[in-house]
């Protein structure tokens, strides 16, 4: 299989793999690839241990790379999910934050690892960007008190 020419490198402390797996089961368009092992111990670990995993998220190619706790993620990267609807809202986000993740605002919501997730459906990109500035504005200022997006609300907000 050929390597993609860009690929997005998640650092993780030692769950790659299971990071992996939870996106490949959740999202459709998402699988895990190859599992690198390390061939030999190494001052950090130990033969057999999992240094990366190549993974499709959502049709974007990642590696997992099980780099140690010098490094954690933030809100400066994040994964943006266009969603259809409130159920597909809903069962992303739930399945984010129902697997040990935490709500955060606007749409925003962070995995058990870590990873930032913008959970956010088109009708909320759409309000947003309403010709109408009112609607936009309204529409914009529904969105800043919700965490999970209700798109309801938010095409109520649009309407006034």
């Amino acid at each position: 299989m050929p390597h993609p020419k860009n690929t997005i490198c998640l650092w993780y402390e030692s769950e790659a793999e299971e990071a992996a797996r939870f996106y490949a089961k959740t999202f459709p368009d998402s699988s895990v690839g190859r599992v690198l092992r390390a061939p030999a111990d190494y001052p950090a670990g130990s033969e057999g241990d999992v240094l990366t995993v190549e993974f499709t998220a959502l049709g974007v190619p990642c590696l997992g790379l099980n780099g140690g706790p010098a490094f954690q993620h933030n809100e400066a990267f994040s994964f943006q999910v266009a969603t259809s609807d409130q159920e597909e809202t809903d069962r992303y986000w739930n399945a984010i934050v129902g697997n040990g993740g935490e709500e955060s605002a606007c749409g925003w919501c962070k995995d058990t690892w870590g990873i930032s997730w913008q959970i956010t459906p088109v009708a909320l990109t759409d309000a947003i960007n309403d010709p109408d500035p009112a609607a936009a504005k309204r529409a914009f200022e529904a969105m800043m008190t919700m965490g999970k997006i209700d798109i309801a609300a938010i095409e109520a907000a649009r309407r006034g």
